[in-house]
């Protein structure tokens, strides 16, 4: 094996023939025993100087994504190279883990470099770290996802937990890949931030993985795929409902629409594989038009400094504003409870920015919100959570359904599928910020998401998409999320009659005021406080999708 001095800082570089193609297969970390050959892949064992052929590697998915063996980066202060890659195929589609190889540390020449793997994470991405494993890790089976989960001293949130079995590898590999293999993996977030993984490739001793979400930008990565970037590189497919060619232009696209039948197409499975789909009623026109760009700032809240606490304001609206590309419409409604009748709609715009990932432009009959999923989740105290310093109190729980799509998305759209929501609102000067936590699947394809945003008002929509000033008033929303779109105005008339009534007999009682939350939240005068002392305190029965958010999924996917 003959050693290559090519300039790669703090590391040397080992190559040797491949044994089935005779191309060069390269090692960049000494204690690095198995690599997948780039030309002919064929799994190879690295045996003292001579490589040994050991198995076959499938062919990739290609998912157009903009990184590649050999990019460079920085994280935490550390130089790292992407060196390998492993592909896993899951029930809603594929997503790449990157085996990011570190530079030795200074003064530590002799040491071996650290492994990581950076996770595409539904247009986000995560680093991890493997970790010691921490005493009492649970078995697969018992985990519930959205439920806590206290390891040690450490309290976490049960994010995901899937089947899962490993698609193809490639490049320079920590151990070797065994192809087809299936297992269970559980994702957790922590509310500082913090993501783990537990990989129960072997149940009896899981592997733990502990890190936090990254960006492009963080990683200030070179040697990117540009031409490749997701909205530039295309694949076209026969639509199965109609026969029209449908073109595919994001990178990671689960579900896509016809333009010509509105047949909705599941591409999760890749090429080759049977296109299942379903067609679907017309629905409402988007107000703004598929491939429109905005300028819009997705502010939210980020860590508080002393002075944010001390004033109770939250540290929002220092995200810049960025270029948004609408990718996706989708409209949905509430799923009555038993019981009730009424039910709410309202309609989401999937965004797209190439480095900043996802985000969502929603529009529902209390007015607009842009969201963005987060990586942690909030600390949780019966009603209330507080994330960053910022306190939010819960408005609304209730079930949705898909009715309508147009354009790709990230994540598989199955029909009829039910997504389970609890939307919260800042409190006091924070009334504006929103959080948005989402359930959907059973069984090993559950997944809990988080996201977080703000309400923003119409005409900053209007002005950011250039839509045309007589557009304005049908961008705006005027009815209260309570208010059904089938309420009429006898009995609305009635209902706020007995809300009076009850807050006037309420306001004269003595003991605790158990609306106590919401009149400090919203003010006396507010629809929300009036609705709360109408139910006696209870907890609401529903909402119209105030703050809404796709099923974008809680795992490195």
């Amino acid at each position: 094996m003959a050693q290559d001095d090519s300039p790669l800082p703090a590391q040397r570089r080992w190559t040797a023939a491949c044994p089935n193609c005779g191309a060069p297969v390269a090692f960049r970390s000494a204690a690095s025993a198995f690599a997948v050959c780039s030309y002919c892949r064929s799994q190879v064992l690295r045996d003292g100087e001579a490589l040994r052929r050991i198995g076959d590697s499938a062919e990739l998915f290609d998912d157009h994504s903009p990184l590649a063996l050999g990019v460079a980066g920085r994280w935490r202060g550390a130089s790292f190279t992407l060196v390998g890659r492993l592909q896993f195929r899951y029930a809603a589609g594929f997503w790449n883990e990157w085996h990011a190889l570190f530079e030795s540390p200074d003064g530590e020449a002799d040491a071996p470099p650290r492994s990581a793997w950076l996770s595409e994470d539904n247009g986000r991405y995560v680093m991890t770290l493997p970790a010691p494993a921490p005493p009492g890790l649970p078995p697969a089976e018992t985990l519930k996802v959205g439920a806590p989960l206290r390891l040690g001293d450490e309290r976490w949130e049960v994010a995901s937990v899937q089947a899962v079995r490993l698609n193809a590898a490639e490049g320079e590999l920590p151990s070797r890949p065994v192809i087809g293999r299936g297992f269970v993996v559980a994702d957790l977030r922590r509310a500082s931030g913090e993501v783990a993984t537990i990989d129960y490739g072997d149940p009896a001793a899981p592997s733990w993985f502990v890190g936090q979400s990254v960006s492009l930008d963080d990683l200030s990565l070179t040697g990117l795929q540009h031409a490749s970037e997701k909205t530039l590189a295309t694949r076209r497919l026969e639509c199965p409902g109609c026969g029209a060619s449908v073109t595919l232009q994001l990178e990671g696209t689960r579900t896509v629409a016809c333009g010509t039948c509105a047949a909705v197409i599941d591409v999760s499975q890749g090429p080759g594989a049977d296109l299942r789909h379903y067609g679907q009623a017309a629905g409402v026109e988007p107000q703004i038009p598929l491939g429109s760009v905005g300028e819009l700032a997705v502010d939210g809240p980020r860590r508080a400094s002393p002075a944010d606490k001390a004033s109770g304001r939250a540290a929002a609206g220092t995200t810049p504003a960025l270029p948004w590309q609408v990718v996706g419409y989708l409209e949905r409604v509430t799923v009555p409870e038993a019981g009730e009748e009424d039910q709410s709609f309202w309609r989401e715009y999937l965004l797209y920015h190439r480095t900043a990932g996802f985000a969502f432009l929603v529009d529902a009959d209390d007015g607009w919100s842009l969201v963005q999923p987060i990586t942690g989740v909030p600390a949780q105290a019966g009603r209330r959570v507080e994330l960053d310093g910022v306190t939010y109190q819960q408005r609304y729980t209730y079930s949705s359904r898909v009715t309508h799509v147009l354009g790709e998305f990230y994540w598989q759209i199955r029909r009829g599928e039910r997504t389970r929501h609890a939307d919260y609102a800042g409190t006091g000067l924070n009334a504006r910020l929103k959080l948005n936590r989402e359930q959907t699947g059973s069984g090993l394809a559950q997944e809990v998401t988080w996201s977080a945003g703000r309400t923003i008002d119409a005409e900053t929509v209007r002005a950011a998409f250039r839509l045309p000033p007589e557009q304005a008033a049908a961008l705006r929303r005027d009815a209260a999320p309570s208010v059904s779109a089938k309420a009429t105005i006898g009995p609305q008339i009635v209902f706020w009659a007995v809300v009076v009534l009850i807050f006037v007999l309420m306001s004269r009682c003595d003991g605790d005021d158990r609306c106590a939350d919401e009149r400090a939240t919203f003010g006396e005068r507010s629809a929300e406080y009036r609705e709360c002392v109408a139910r006696g305190g209870a907890a609401p029965r529903t909402s119209g999708g105030s703050f809404g958010g796709g099923s974008w999924g809680g795992g490195h996917k």
